[in-house]
């Protein structure tokens, strides 16, 4: 990594500014494009512009707590700071080679009227906005409890909004197309059965990152980056004045956050362009986020598999050894070894690997898999040995049930399960309600467990993909062996009965889920109709086999699955591997 920061402060000229102005604030982004302006008169307000042309209209910054119970609304300003940044860093994995992290900033310390010190820190980048609250070390303000944020984003009209229902516990949503008087979160989630868990919040909640596009032709993005140690955002749009305000997902007992000073908030991101490729090629959210944590990262590869999961979802097998139908049996798995040695895959993913199946959804249940004990028709000690022969590896799914406190007491454990056995990548999954019972899988608690799991899981030098998390927020710059989680509605849903996966979702995709990185969304269906194995299916894969091909390019993923069972690809070799080639030899 290399660069230079270069700080300027200007005390007495803001100072004079704020004299003269009437507390006006304005910075503009490096190349002039993007102009950010504060004002404050009691309270602290901010409102954005691109070429000119307002994007975020005058919108109010600030909490309420219920510990102490204060309103954190008003603000006077004791100091202002200045400072510009420039460097170029690499990236251990990604889309470019190079990153470029240019912006201004302004730094706010404020005290409330509580006599309470909050500092507003702004960087305002050539592609957008980023903001965040700092709550510094103070003699008569340590604990607090957030209640509420107040943060808004008021846009300039009824834009076209590419949206999923504001939900504590899903992003697994079909993507809504509507102009923004027109959201309605709880009908959109209303005709969605096939999600497992849902708590839609209301019908005016949304959640980010939120894509919109305005009548002038500009591309508006609202999301979050680094999001540590605090709840998920959705928003919540008054329709009268197209105001969005933040709403934080709330624990069992109805807070939102229990914090500590000092503390920093995750970044409220706003991208704007009028060009749509470029809120593509936007890295404001990595750039927000802290570098690598992990100095020896010359273990953390990216790497494409295939996997025994998709027999599940086609009535093929099952996860469970009772159903008589146990695809993860030493035999099975041994065919995908061979397959994707043949092939030159990495990985075989192995899912009803381990005891638990039986009873592992819809209970409830605290102790459901303890991750470190096979089936007994699954020799992990001969496949490790038979994975090793053929130069592929094993890859290990920790399925919790969402029984997160189970998950936490076997981490340890696990995790050398799997260093015992060769196995450097852990797909997790967190279908059902958590447990602790009554906490959300975008609440506090849980973000601070997906963190958790990312932290030590670098510890044990293992690679995640984590199914069913919170939406990303680019915390794999921090942590690289966080190759790429689900966190939207991926391709499994192809079998969901009810409404599938429309054509134009893969499209809004990379514009909305993947702004905050990338996702194991398992394309590479080379069969279209369902009912392979069970005559009476109707479901269907909308699609193409050159849309297939395609989606391992537009939804980029270091880690990529060829998802399909390897019997389904014998008939489009062509396709599928520049050396057609029978495969009877592994599926006979």
């Amino acid at each position: 990594m290399s660069g230079t920061k270069f700080t300027l402060v200007f005390y007495f000229l803001f100072i004079l500014l704020i004299q003269v102005n009437g507390q006006n604030l304005r910075l503009s982004s490096p190349s002039g494009n993007i102009t950010l302006s504060i004002s404050n008169s009691d309270q602290i307000f901010y409102t954005l512009a691109y070429k000119g042309k307002n994007v975020i209209a005058t919108s109010r910054l600030g909490f309420t707590l219920s510990k102490p119970v204060v309103s954190l609304t008003k603000f006077s300003i004791l100091r202002v700071d200045s400072s510009t940044y420039d460097e170029t860093w690499t990236p251990v994995w990604g889309e470019v080679s190079q990153i470029r992290n240019r912006y201004k900033e302004i730094a706010l310390t404020t005290k409330s009227s509580e006599d309470i010190i909050v500092k507003i820190i702004f960087r305002v980048f050539d592609d957008g906005l980023g903001f965040r609250y700092e709550f510094p070390e103070q003699p008569t303000f340590k604990h607090f409890i957030v209640s509420d944020e107040l943060t808004q984003f008021i846009v300039t009209g009824d834009h076209k909004a590419f949206w999923i229902p504001g939900d504590y516990d899903s992003n697994e949503y079909p993507y809504n197309t509507t102009s923004l008087s027109e959201i309605d979160a709880i009908k959109a989630s209303s005709a969605e059965p096939d999600i497992a868990v849902k708590s839609p919040i209301g019908p005016d909640a949304v959640q980010t990152p939120l894509m919109m596009k305005s009548q002038e032709g500009l591309y508006i993005n609202i999301h979050e980056a680094a999001l540590i140690n605090y709840p998920a955002m959705n928003l919540v749009l008054d329709k009268k004045s197209f105001t969005f305000t933040s709403h934080l997902v709330p624990d069992a007992v109805g807070n939102k956050a229990y914090l500590q000073t000092p503390y920093k908030t995750p970044w409220r991101t706003i991208l704007v362009s009028d060009k749509a490729t470029e809120i593509l090629s936007s890295k404001l959210i990595l750039n927000l986020n802290d570098p690598s944590k992990i100095d020896d990262t010359s273990w953390i590869k990216p790497q494409k598999f295939v996997g025994m999961w998709w027999e599940m979802h086609v009535g093929k097998a099952n996860w469970d050894l009772a159903s008589n139908k146990h695809g993860a049996n030493t035999e099975n798995v041994k065919k995908y070894l061979d397959f994707a040695s043949h092939f030159g895959f990495d990985g075989v993913l192995v899912e009803g690997w381990n005891q638990g199946w039986e009873d592992w959804f819809g209970n409830w249940k605290e102790d459901v898999f303890d991750f470190i004990t096979p089936y007994p028709d699954y020799d992990i000690n001969a496949l490790t040995a038979y994975a090793k022969e053929k130069n592929v590896r094993l890859i290990m799914h920790h399925e919790t049930s969402g029984s997160v406190t189970n998950y936490e007491r076997w981490m340890d454990k696990a995790y050398q399960f799997m260093i015992d056995h060769d196995i450097n990548t852990v797909k997790t999954g967190y279908v059902g309600k958590i447990i602790p019972r009554g906490e959300h899988h975008d609440g506090q608690w849980m973000i601070n467990h997906y963190n958790r799991v990312i932290e030590k899981s670098a510890s044990y030098k293992i690679l995640v993909d984590a199914h069913e998390p919170v939406r990303p927020t680019g915390l794999h710059r921090t942590y690289p062996n966080f190759l790429a989680c689900e966190a939207a509605r991926g391709s499994e849903f192809n079998n969901a009965p009810a409404n599938g996966i429309t054509p134009e979702h893969t499209t809004i995709l990379p514009f909305t889920r993947m702004i905050g990185g990338p996702m194991d969304f398992t394309p590479g269906l080379f069969r279209f109709k369902l009912n392979q194995f069970e005559a009476t299916r109707k479901t269907e894969v909308r699609t193409t086999l050159a849309k297939q091909l395609a989606l391992f390019i537009t939804l980029y993923s270091p880690l990529q699955m060829a998802a399909d069972l390897p019997e389904n690809y014998e008939k489009h070799l062509d396709a599928f591997c520049q050396t057609p080639v029978s495969l009877d030899q592994f599926f006979l």
